[in-house]
């Protein structure tokens, strides 16, 4: 008995020794990136004097560097890191941190380890004793939280645990995030990041063919009756049956087919996770099928007069397009007005038809 008790309390003295001596003398194991390296996490400090194209190039410089490090495709990296970005942006007060060209965060328990005692842990070599998330990528023998090289070097380091097959990709963001609706965005992420590879898809157009064949105000919030009281979550479109109805969006085909409220119907998601609803329409695009890529101005169905029934359901009210456009928080999803961003982007569409008109004339 005692000898066993012996054993037991010098095995503890050899690990805590073990433990000490990695957090005093440890030095980290990470890519060795040098000065010239490390000028993106530099560039972080400056953000706010950066220009939108200046963030999308030093963002993917960061992403190439880590995919060239671990392998792991870099439109994989971006699609986690942009899904986190639309996080913070829905929880800013929970998801606090310093400003840096990274979206990912990772509270103290999960960077440092659930039983560290240092919860603010920077060293790698003690934060891999308690099973931390936390790697230097960045060379400088430190595990920042707020080091955009470390932050995607850890990441890209756990996607590593788990393969590097698309289906190992799946299987370690849902052992991640333990939610089917975040496995699903950053699939879509990743898979527009890599058909176009840029991460420049900003671009948007108008729901409909600009032209004076179309009317509608801000609708947004009025009473409707149908199906129980409720608000109007859009913007109604009015115009002719058959008007080409197109995407706004860089996006994926979410889904497509009938709902009782909004008769045949497409919901196309884009990467700020916004969610964009065209209902009521006569038909969809033949070719156009869920899980599909489209890009803005893109045709995916006709405006019509269905809903407000069982499938088929026609001729209720007049032909219109009701456009409507959601935001993911992680859990949930909300509605907001459409109106000014439709404003917008006819504007700008407008614009840039007369500034083509100009330049052949």
């Amino acid at each position: 008995m005692r000898n066993s008790e012996f054993k037991l309390k010098k095995a503890r003295r050899s690990f805590i020794c073990a433990a000490c001596a990695a957090i005093v003398f440890g030095a980290a194991v990470s890519p060795a990136w040098g000065d010239a390296d490390r000028e993106p996490a530099k560039a972080a400090e400056s953000l706010e004097k950066m220009s939108r194209e200046e963030i999308l190039f030093s963002r993917k410089a960061l992403y190439d560097k880590v995919a060239s490090a671990t392998r792991i495709p870099w439109y994989r990296i971006a699609a986690i890191d942009q899904y986190e970005h639309t996080l913070t942006k829905a929880h800013p007060k929970d998801r606090s941190h310093p400003k840096r060209l990274t979206g990912i965060f990772m509270n103290e328990p999960v960077w440092s380890g659930l039983f560290n005692p240092d919860p603010n842990d920077s060293n790698p070599h003690s934060i891999g004793i308690f099973n931390g998330y936390g790697k230097d990528g960045s060379g400088d023998g430190l595990a920042d939280m707020n080091n955009d090289m470390d932050v995607l070097y850890s990441m890209a380091s756990y996607l590593l645990r788990h393969g590097q097959s698309e289906d190992d990709f799946s299987i370690a963001l849902w052992e991640y995030y333990h939610n089917s609706r975040s496995v699903q965005r950053i699939l879509q992420f990743s898979k527009l990041y890599e058909k176009f590879q840029t991460l420049d898809l900003s671009g948007h157009a108008f729901p409909l063919p600009i032209s004076d064949s179309y009317s509608y105000r801000d609708t947004w919030g009025t009473r409707r009756s149908w199906g129980g009281y409720r608000i109007h979550e859009g913007t109604d479109i009015f115009a002719p049956y058959g008007t080409p109805v197109r995407s706004t969006c860089y996006g994926i085909v979410e889904l497509k087919g009938w709902n009782p409220f909004g008769g045949w119907r497409i919901g196309i998601r884009d990467l700020d996770n916004r969610y964009h609803y065209y209902a009521h329409l006569q038909g969809f695009e033949k070719k156009l099928n869920q899980g599909d890529i489209v890009v803005p101005g893109q045709t995916i169905g006709w405006v019509g007069s269905s809903g407000y029934g069982k499938p088929g359901t026609q001729g209720k009210f007049p032909p219109h397009l009701h456009y409507g456009i959601y935001r993911d928080s992680g859990l949930a999803e909300w509605s907001f007005d459409p109106y000014p961003l439709l404003r917008h982007w006819e504007t700008e569409e407008r614009k840039a038809i007369q500034k083509k008109r100009k330049g052949t004339s």
